[in-house]
């Protein structure tokens, strides 16, 4: 099995629990928009403690990019990884297939569930292929919307953000379920992309299959 411990070269702030981590890249090692590897730190007692996140660079990059939300709340590897630094190292390993892009259509996604999408958008702009990709995101609050601004820069009005415990003016403060998304959706018949918590996916899953008429358009996070 392929592993390679790499060095961190930048953790940088991307909302108030989430970090950027610029690493460096393998020689050789690519991957598609939406992909994934597992990540460990490689400190004593750390470098088997093996999580999975998605690449949120493009392969063309220099560097690899991971966006990972911190939990500080129990002993775990993303605690552990809120507490590196640049020169400190991590352990990758083989990299899979998650999400990918089959056609233009609708992105759903819950929290740090936004990740896979983010190297697929990014990588659509770069070929000037945005389209009309939508992207429906929910959080809890303002304060845990992940790139943002960003996201409002390549979609403009087809940004839709909703928060689940927050009452902001300019959001809607809405739970995506079916009412939801027969407003804020034209056309059932394009792509579906759903990652987030569990229960969200499987909810929205059943959901949309319902609506599209044809499970082969609903996408989730294997």
């Amino acid at each position: 099995m392929e592993s390679h411990i790499v060095k961190i070269l930048a953790v940088t702030p991307v909302t108030h629990n989430v970090r950027r981590f610029t690493v460096e890249k393998p020689h050789g090692y690519n991957y598609v928009p939406g992909q994934a590897t597992e990540v460990s730190v490689n400190k004593p007692g750390w470098e088997e403690e093996r999580r999975p996140f998605t690449f949120t660079s493009l392969t063309s990059w220099e560097n690899l990019e991971f966006t990972i939300k911190i939990y500080d709340d129990h002993n775990s590897v993303t605690h552990e990884l809120g507490q590196l630094k640049a020169g400190d190292e991590l352990i990758l390993h083989d990299v899979w297939g998650t999400i990918h892009y089959k056609g233009e259509g609708v992105f759903i996604a819950g929290g740090a569930g936004v990740t896979p999408f983010i190297a697929i958008l990014r990588d659509l702009q770069h070929k000037g292929q945005l389209g009309h990709n939508q992207l429906i995101f929910s959080n809890k609050t303002r304060e845990d919307i992940i790139l943002k601004d960003e996201f409002e820069h390549m979609l403009g009005n087809r940004f839709i953000n909703t928060l689940t415990a927050d009452n902001a003016p300019g959001y809607d403060h809405r739970t995506i379920d079916e009412a939801y998304l027969r407003e804020k959706v034209s056309d059932f018949n394009q792509h579906f992309y759903i990652c987030g918590p569990d229960p969200m996916v499987q909810q929205l899953k059943a959901i949309l299959v319902k609506l599209a008429g044809d499970e082969a358009l609903v996408t989730v996070e294997i």
